[in-house]
């Protein structure tokens, strides 16, 4: 009679042979764990490398002319005065403030048309266009004076904010419209269809639904137009011949010469070209970041 003792399998005889203990890897730390110095002095040396041009600027900016004190005390608006009435940067500015929203304007709208029509369409020429459009980023704009300027010299329009305008627009289209076509894909598809079941038509449904979700992404879009045709130097340097028409980075060049530079005219120049565009985004800060995010990924 066979019993369990018997059938029951023999023990596996022990290891005498140990293998050797891996070692622990190092967990790395979580971010709350990194001691706080090594977080907050890289940013303050970083804070403090940015920050040291814009004093140096508002201090030759506020700071009487002649004086080296490196405390702006007494200050001054004399060196705003002598730009903004004088040197003509009232004019200046008004003619940067219509040429960047004109731009913004007239970018947003043929951008959100041509990234409606990439991102909802298929056509043969699909790939091929949106790969003229990327291949377009790697032209300087130094190379598009020259056939621009003959362009508008023909149309009469020479010493005109329009050529700027049409410059900057053309210059920005490329990126914006594939920016637009990016937003609008991560907006389903099913929402427009369901607007059509509702009865809306294409533009309807699109002017229902779709465009208020494309808010971040048409801030984005818009801001990125302005700050550059705010910024832009060659267009207006090159269309633009009557003082009376140039823009502030062209104003900001008329202030230097060949024998000598107004420091402190310069330098407040250079704030009352910079105050707008900070205080722009300062305000757009939240939907800037939101559209870029949303226009690098495609959901």
């Amino acid at each position: 009679m066979i019993t369990k003792e018997a059938t029951a399998p023999a023990p596996a005889p022990a290891r005498t042979d140990h293998a050797p203990p891996r070692p622990a890897r190092k967990r790395r730390p979580a971010w709350d764990e990194v001691p706080r110095w090594q977080i907050y002095l890289p940013l303050g040396i970083y804070l403090v490398f940015t920050l040291i041009p814009f004093y140096w600027i508002l201090l030759f900016a506020v700071r009487p002319a002649g004086s080296t004190s490196l405390v702006p005390w007494p200050m001054t608006t004399d060196h705003f005065e002598k730009v903004w009435t004088d040197r003509g940067f009232g004019t200046y500015f008004t003619n940067s403030v219509y040429v960047g929203l004109a731009t913004l304007v007239m970018t947003t709208l043929v951008a959100l048309a041509g990234g409606y029509a990439l991102a909802r369409f298929d056509f043969k020429v699909k790939r091929g266009f949106m790969l003229a459009l990327l291949c377009s980023q790697f032209v300087p704009g130094a190379l598009l004076l020259v056939p621009l300027f003959e362009i508008f010299a023909g149309l009469q329009m020479i010493n005109s904010l329009g050529s700027v305008i049409i410059a900057e627009t053309v210059f920005q289209l490329p990126l914006s419209i594939i920016l637009i076509s990016n937003f609008i894909k991560n907006v389903p598809y099913s929402l427009e269809e369901a607007a059509w079941v509702d009865g809306c038509g294409r533009f309807r449904a699109f002017r229902i639904v779709v465009l208020p979700l494309l808010r971040p992404g048409l801030i984005a879009v818009g801001s990125f137009a302005f700050v550059h045709s705010w910024n832009h130097f060659l267009f207006a340097l090159m269309f633009l011949n009557n003082q009376h028409k140039q823009t502030i980075p062209v104003g900001l060049n008329s202030l230097m010469s060949a024998d000598s530079v107004d420091l402190g005219a310069l330098a407040a120049g250079g704030i009352v070209a910079a105050v707008p565009v900070v205080i722009v985004f300062a305000f757009i800060q939240k939907w800037l970041i939101t559209g870029f995010s949303a226009g690098a990924v495609k959901g």
